[in-house]
């Protein structure tokens, strides 16, 4: 075990602590994102920022950047600094159909957390159908395309794509160029700072057919409607390599988990409905899910320290890019300025056994097996925007009928 100090607020401190205690797990050179900053204040400030108008007519923009609509909140989504209750609530009095389209895409957000709560390590496969690769796997998408290399460059230069990028992506790694689509969730996923096995396994699953009925099929369509400026400056422009829709993949059927019908599981599953007390909590438990202030156990245990644990075997073994470490320092450095907070680099089951904690359930696998290990004194519910059922979540839109939105 090593006990950190938190680092002063601010870029330059996050990037020289990551530097200093973390640059042996990270995958790449420590610097952090130049398009976000970690913390509680830019989540808000991001927040306050966006403008839903004009929401449902540009969110799949790529290019120019001054005409994306994407809202760029899935960072803080991601690490619970930006409840979704509280984005859904701040779109209301919108334009309507900008309201319907964003509030979809927090559902799509919450459907995610259900389908990864539920499913967990069976999302390593596909749900229903399987893509056996055709070429071998590859570290790196092919740099003949400029749709392709500008929006490689921005992912691992800012940590983040628009969604409609995202897909071009995915779809060109394993639709069209035959390679393992889990190697390319994989590279998502270590340099998205919204990386989360839920929303990022979910979408590869799309995209690709193994989670659906159906892949989606990048062409240069797409990138003409959505990113034209793209094509003009290609190299390829005049033989361009997906100018035709590509071929349909080799999908093939699989048994499908029981869990897509039913939920035999249950509260292991979601969590807890009521605070679960076991003992007198000594200590306030923070994880990478929850990390805001609307935090439930930082909330009701103001008088009690707080521990974050970076988790350096896990960590050694997705080695991710240094901006999602710098991100997470700079949201932990400025909760130090108000709370009493430690900061620990080991294994969380070792290092907190031995303690009272206090912690928000978290609906993932590796927080489920953390915790039947740690035996929490104290367990706050999830705050789901949309409780869960034991009904299916075949699709979204199976899942979409079976749930009420809690206000």
């Amino acid at each position: 075990m090593e006990v950190l100090q938190p680092p002063p607020t601010g870029r330059g401190a996050a990037e020289a602590f990551v530097a200093e205690h973390l640059g042996h797990l990270v995958c790449d050179d420590v610097a952090g994102s130049p398009a976000f900053r970690g913390g509680q204040r830019a989540a808000d400030e991001a927040l306050a920022a966006f403008d839903v108008d004009g929401y449902a007519r540009h969110r799949s923009d790529v290019l120019p950047r001054s005409r994306r609509g994407a809202s760029r909140l899935s960072p803080y989504i991601r690490h619970g600094l930006l409840p979704l209750r509280d984005v859904w609530h701040h779109v209301a009095g919108g334009p309507d159909p900008d309201v319907k389209r964003y509030r979809d895409e927090l559902l799509w957000q919450e459907f995610a957390r259900h389908w990864y709560a539920r499913l967990g390590t069976h999302t390593r496969h596909g749900v229903h159908n399987e893509l056996p690769p055709t070429a071998p796997a590859a570290e790196a998408w092919s740099d003949e395309m400029a749709c392709i290399t500008a929006n490689v460059g921005e992912l691992h230069a800012d940590g983040w794509i628009v969604n409609q990028a995202r897909m071009w992506l995915a779809s060109q790694w394993a639709v069209r160029e035959g390679r393992p689509w889990r190697d390319g969730e994989d590279e998502f996923f270590r340099h998205l700072l919204d990386g989360s096995r839920a929303a990022n396994r979910l979408g590869w699953q799309w995209t690709t057919g193994v989670g659906s009925d159906k892949h989606y099929g990048f062409s240069r369509y797409q990138v003409e409607r959505r990113a034209a400026a793209l094509c003009t400056m290609c190299e390829l422009e005049h033989w361009c390599p997906i100018e035709d829709w590509p071929d349909n993949p080799p999908l093939t059927p699989v048994d499908e988990p029981v869990e897509l019908r039913s939920d035999p599981h249950g509260r292991r599953t979601v969590g807890p409905t009521h605070v679960v007390e076991n003992r007198v909590p000594d200590l306030v438990w923070l994880t990478a899910e929850s990390l805001g202030r609307a935090d439930p156990a930082l909330v009701a245990h103001p008088e009690l320290p707080v521990v974050f644990v970076f988790d350096e075997p896990l960590l050694g073994r997705l080695r991710l890019s240094s901006k999602r470490l710098v991100f997470l320092t700079e949201t932990l450095a400025e909760l130090a300025e108000s709370r009493d907070l430690a900061l620990v680099l080991g294994d969380p089951v070792r290092e907190l056994t031995v303690r009272n904690v206090a912690v928000t359930f978290a609906p993932v696998p590796g927080f489920r097996t953390r915790a039947e290990a740690i035996v929490p004194a104290v367990v706050h519910p999830w705050p789901w925007l949309a409780k869960p059922s034991d009904g299916p979540i075949t699709s979204f839109s199976a899942w979409r009928r079976s749930i009420r939105v809690r206000r």
